[in-house]
């Protein structure tokens, strides 16, 4: 349903509003918010090959529209993901067959870094393997006290490798190896300590909270924070002095913008901004 919402006051905006079930996945959106909910409980939320096929597909939806302001992950069950599907990882799939599903996870955490909108992980309940590595590519993840993560791959022959390229870009070498080697998984708590998580609250407070996230990115221009998130994924590989000058060239670039001109001009009198997200 496409409602048309406006008052004299504010420029004219269309607000999205639907939902999209399949097997795998429920997908609503309302209000520049896409909820995307894992779905397939009896596989524990596995991510089979066509799981991420319709993630990235979800993902990847009308993502240039300026009505989409952020993207939540979430899961139905107890389990967030228990990462990929064994059952496809079997010889008798053949070795082309598993290139593929690694490359289409690939495919999937690229697609969650290259969003122009901000993605959130909303995690009540156990990560693990390349479930961990889904949650930990998204730009925050907010869970519940009583969730886990985990890459216990080591235990099944099959060591976390992918799933630890996420997981060591968020956490210390020697907690991202004692997850890889043990396959002991870390607490809520302890997951926050480390930096794998953003926020830690009571189940029953997680909606709330990633809503007051999500109330915070709409009140920012979506292509400066658009141009933001490209550039932090961009210089976070970098050496510092190269990392520097990309920046310079950015902060000129945000500045000339539309939006870039229409911050500093409230700011200078005091005022709202309004937002062109251009």
């Amino acid at each position: 349903m496409l409602v048309l919402l406006q008052k004299a006051w504010i420029r004219p905006f269309y607000v999205l509003s639907r939902s999209i079930h399949s097997q795998y996945l429920v997908t609503n959106e309302s209000n520049g918010t896409r909820e995307i909910t894992l779905s397939h409980e009896k596989t524990k939320n596995s991510l089979s090959l066509d799981m991420m096929c319709h993630l990235i597909e979800a993902i990847n939806l009308n993502k240039n529209d300026k009505s989409l302001r952020a993207i939540v992950l979430s899961a139905k069950g107890n389990v967030f993901s228990a990462g990929h599907n064994l059952k496809e990882l079997q010889s008798n799939t053949g070795t082309d067959h598993h290139k593929l599903i690694f490359n289409k996870a690939s495919e999937l955490m690229q697609s969650i870094i290259q969003s122009p909108v901000p993605v959130i992980a909303k995690v009540n309940g156990f990560a693990t393997a390349a479930g961990c590595q889904l949650v930990a590519t998204c730009d925050m993840i907010i869970c519940s006290d009583t969730s886990k993560f985990s890459t216990p791959g080591a235990n099944f022959g099959i060591f976390c490798s992918t799933p630890g390229i996420a997981v060591a870009r968020c956490v210390p070498k020697s907690r991202a190896t004692y997850m890889l080697f043990t396959g002991e998984p870390l607490s809520a708590q302890e997951a926050y300590d480390s930096g794998l998580v953003t926020k830690v609250v009571p189940a029953t407070e997680l909606d709330h909270e990633v809503n007051k996230i999500i109330e915070k990115i709409k009140m920012k221009s979506r292509s400066v924070v658009t141009l933001g998130k490209e550039f932090f994924y961009k210089q976070i590989e970098f050496n510092i002095l190269d990392a520097y000058k990309l920046g310079e060239e950015i902060m000129v670039k945000n500045i000339n913008t539309k939006d870039g001109q229409e911050g500093i001009k409230s700011f200078v009198e005091k005022r709202k901004a309004i937002w062109s997200h251009m």
